[in-house]
């Protein structure tokens, strides 16, 4: 390979690499609904689980909630068709922020892990993690930060 051709191939990579990045992130990127936080209450559509608009019936198990309360998401997890805990994204041992899958939360600082409702696993944090009351009605989830 020529030196000019060379530098060519480099460039269409450098200039291709960040797209192909951003392709490659929103598949399995996390999806942050879009909410209303209003007199300590975060209101958020059950719409806000559906992964695609022609399959309603194809749901999330979770979606993160910013607060302007807190630095940290609020991680709101569908525990059945109705039921949802709404969970600080704070680890309790020494405030890293938490990771979220297979169904636990895990901190990437020192390998703490909790379940889906904010109990502790395995240190080592010896606390759980703080959790909200949340409401639903017939269109939304009302997360409760008081």
């Amino acid at each position: 390979m020529e030196r000019k051709e060379f530098l060519k191939t480099c460039g269409f990579g450098l200039v291709g690499l960040p797209f192909a990045a951003s392709l490659l992130h929103s598949c399995g990127g996390i999806h942050y609904a879009v909410a209303n936080e209003n007199n300590g209450m975060i209101s958020i559509a059950k719409s806000q689980f559906v992964i695609h608009p022609e399959k309603p019936d194809k749901l999330r198990n979770f979606v993160m909630v910013q607060s302007s309360r807190y630095k940290f998401p609020l991680c709101l997890y569908r525990t059945d068709k109705e039921n949802y805990v709404a969970s600080l994204m704070r680890c309790t041992h020494r405030g890293c922020e938490l990771n979220v899958g297979g169904g636990i939360y895990s901190c990437p600082c020192h390998g703490s892990e909790f379940t889906n409702d904010g109990t502790m696993m395995t240190g080592p944090a010896d606390e759980n993690l703080k959790t909200f009351t949340t409401t639903t009605d017939a269109e939304n989830i009302t997360i409760h930060l008081s």
